[in-house]
C-alpha cells in the first residue's frame, strides 16, 4: 500500500478513512487498491465539544476532497474509534476520550460532510482492513489479533465480521486466560489475556522476572523499573539477553493457549497478528504456535495458519476504517 499526497486520476472513487485515537485522529482518502492519496492528522482531545472537533476535522479534510473532484468522488466515510458501535454509529463510554457518555459520531460526521459515515471499533476496523487489503484478502474465516498497548481482536466467520447483538463482540483480549491471575488495572479483571500479551503486559512480566530471578544477569537491570517497556525488552532480547528472551517465551505460551481456545471456538483458516508486539517475530511466534498446537484437539491441529499482517503499521488504522466503506456484508 502506498501512502502519498499525489493527486490521483479524478475517475477513481475514494473512501475517507478516519482513525480516531485518544491523542490524535488520522485520516486519508483511499482507493479500492488500498492506496492512500491524502493523509493528515489533527489532535483529538483539544476541544471540549465533539462538534468543535468535527469542525476542525472537516477543515483539515475538505481541501483533499476538493482536490480529487469534490464530495461526489467520495463513496463514503469509515471511522475506527474506541468503543465504537457499528449498529448505532456511536462511541459509548470511551475511557480515553474527553467526550463522555454516548456520542452519535457517525451521524454528526454524516451531517457535517454530507457523506454517509459508518463507524466501528478500531480492532474490528483492522480486521475489515486486513480482509480487504492485506494478508486475509479472500479469506472468509479468520481472527485478527492486534498486539499493542492492549490486545484487540476482530472475528470474521463466513465472510462476515462478528459484532454480536449489541455491536461489541470480539473482546478476546479481555477473556480470562489465567484464573485469579494478574490484575488488569483498566478493567479490574484478574488474569485477562491483555494483562499478559500486550506491550504493557510484556513490560510487567519483565519486571516480575527480574524480581523472581535476582541471580540471573540481564541487561534489563541497567534500566530503572519505570524505564522498562516493551521496546527495552525487545532490544535486550535481540541482543541475546536470555532473561528478555524468556519473557517472550512466557508471553508466547500464554498467547498460544488463548489462541487454542479461539480456534476451537470459530475454526478459522488463519490468525493474523498485528501491532508492535508482532515485530518480535519468531521470538513470540514460535512459542505461540507450539503452545497453540499443544492445546488443540486433534481435529484442529496443523490446520490454522498464524500470519503477520501485511499492512504497514502507520497506514493500517486508516485502511481499516476506509474498508468499512467497501464492505457490503452489512
Amino acid at each position: 500500500m502506498d501512502l502519498t499526497n499525489a493527486v490521483p486520476p479524478v475517475s477513481q472513487q475514494f473512501a475517507l478513512g478516519i482513525d480516531l485515537g485518544g491523542t490524535n485522529t488520522k485520516f486519508g482518502l483511499v482507493n479500492t487498491h488500498g492506496d492512500i492519496f491524502h493523509y493528515g492528522s489533527i489532535s483529538t482531545n483539544t476541544k471540549d465539544a465533539v462538534e468543535d472537533f468535527i469542525d476542525d476535522l472537516y477543515d483539515a479534510i475538505i481541501p483533499g476532497i476538493n482536490e480529487v473532484g469534490g464530495p461526489e468522488m467520495i463513496r463514503g466515510i469509515g471511522i475506527g474509534a474506541p468503543n465504537g458501535n457499528i449498529y448505532k454509529g456511536t462511541i459509548e463510554y470511551a475511557p480515553n476520550l474527553k467526550w463522555k457518555g454516548i456520542i452519535p459520531l457517525a451521524d454528526l460526521i454524516t451531517n457535517k460532510f454530507g457523506i454517509k459515515a459508518r463507524l466501528t471499533n478500531d480492532a474490528n476496523a483492522a480486521a475489515v482492513g486486513e480482509m480487504t487489503y492485506g494478508a486475509a484478502k479472500g479469506m472468509r474465516d479468520f481472527i485478527m489479533i492486534t498486539l499493542g498497548t492492549g490486545v484487540g481482536s476482530g472475528i470474521v466467520a463466513n465472510g462476515q465480521l462478528i459484532y454480536g447483538h449489541d455491536g461489541f463482540a470480539g473482546e478476546l483480549g479481555h477473556t480470562i486466560i489465567i484464573p485469579d491471575g494478574r490484575l488488569h488495572p483498566g478493567t479490574g479483571i484478574l488474569g485477562s489475556l491483555e494483562a499478559y500479551a500486550s506491550a504493557t503486559g510484556v513490560a510487567r512480566t519483565a519486571v516480575e522476572f527480574l524480581d523472581q530471578h535476582p541471580g540471573i544477569e540481564s541487561t534489563m537491570r541497567t534500566y530503572n523499573r519505570e524505564e522498562i517497556d516493551a521496546k527495552v525488552v525487545y532490544d535486550c532480547a535481540i541482543a541475546g539477553d536470555k532473561l528478555a528472551q524468556d519473557v517472550y517465551t512466557y508471553t508466547g505460551n500464554i498467547l498460544g493457549l488463548a489462541l487454542a481456545n479461539f480456534v476451537m471456538f470459530s475454526s478459522p483458516e488463519a490468525i493474523v497478528l498485528f501491532g508492535g508486539m508482532a515485530k518480535a517475530g519468531d521470538m513470540i511466534l514460535k512459542p505461540t504456535r507450539e503452545n497453540m498446537e499443544k492445546h488443540l484437539l486433534p481435529i484442529f491441529q496443523n490446520k490454522v495458519k498464524i500470519l503477520f499482517s501485511e499492512l504497514k503499521e502507520a497506514d493500517a488504522a486508516i485502511l481499516g476504517a476506509s474498508a468499512l466503506v467497501w464492505d457490503v456484508s452489512r
